[in-house]
C-alpha cells in the first residue's frame, strides 16, 4: 500500500503557525494547484489543497513562505473526522507534509522566476537569496549593482588568465 503525494502550487494566504498544548509547532496553509486540463481555454481551474506541517518544518514554513509563493510539497493524504456543534460528522482531507521546497527566492521582485531553495526543516538556503553554493564573487565595483548574480557584468569583457581555467 502506498500513500504519497507530490504537489506544486502557490499559497493562497500566509501560513498559520500554532502550537499544541505540548508545545509542538503546527502550520496550516492552502496550496492552489492548477489542473492540467480545464473546461474552457479562457479560465484555468485549480484545486485548493489544505497542507499541514509539524515541528521544525512548521516553523520554517511559517517564517519563509508567504501568500502567492510557489512551493512543492511532498507528503501523505490523511482523512480525519470530528463532530461539529450541530452533532454532524465532518470529514477533513488534508496533506501531511514531510518535505516542502520553496521554488522561488524569498526576496523576489514580483517575477515568477527563482531558484529552488531547500526547506526540509533547514532554512539556511531559504534565508539567503544570494549566491549559488558559495560566497559573493564581486571584485571591486564590478558586480555592485547585482550582488546576487555572480555572473552578471556591465557588458565589459572578463579578464581571465590561462592559469585560472581548469582545462
Amino acid at each position: 500500500m502506498l500513500n504519497r503525494v507530490i504537489l506544486i502550487g502557490r499559497l493562497t494566504k500566509d501560513p498559520e503557525l500554532r502550537y499544541t498544548p505540548a508545545g509542538v509547532a503546527v502550520t496550516q496553509f492552502t496550496l492552489a494547484v492548477d489542473r492540467q486540463f480545464s473546461g474552457s481555454k479562457e479560465e484555468r481551474e485549480a484545486d485548493f489543497i489544505p497542507i499541514v506541517t509539524w515541528r521544525q518544518l512548521a516553523e520554517t514554513c511559517a517564517n519563509y513562505l508567504r501568500k502567492g509563493r510557489l512551493a512543492a510539497v511532498e507528503g501523505r493524504i490523511q482523512v480525519r473526522n470530528y463532530e461539529n456543534n450541530e452533532g454532524r460528522r465532518v470529514y477533513v482531507t488534508e496533506v501531511i507534509a514531510d518535505n516542502v521546497r520553496f521554488l522561488e527566492s524569498a526576496n523576489r521582485d514580483g517575477g515568477g522566476q527563482g531558484r529552488e531553495e531547500g526547506a526540509t526543516g533547514n532554512p539556511s538556503a531559504s534565508a539567503s537569496g544570494s549566491g549559488y553554493g558559495g560566497g559573493n564573487r564581486s571584485s571591486g565595483s564590478r558586480n555592485s549593482g547585482n550582488s546576487s548574480d555572480p555572473f552578471a557584468d556591465d557588458g565589459r569583457p572578463i579578464d581571465i588568465s590561462d592559469d585560472d581555467l581548469p582545462f
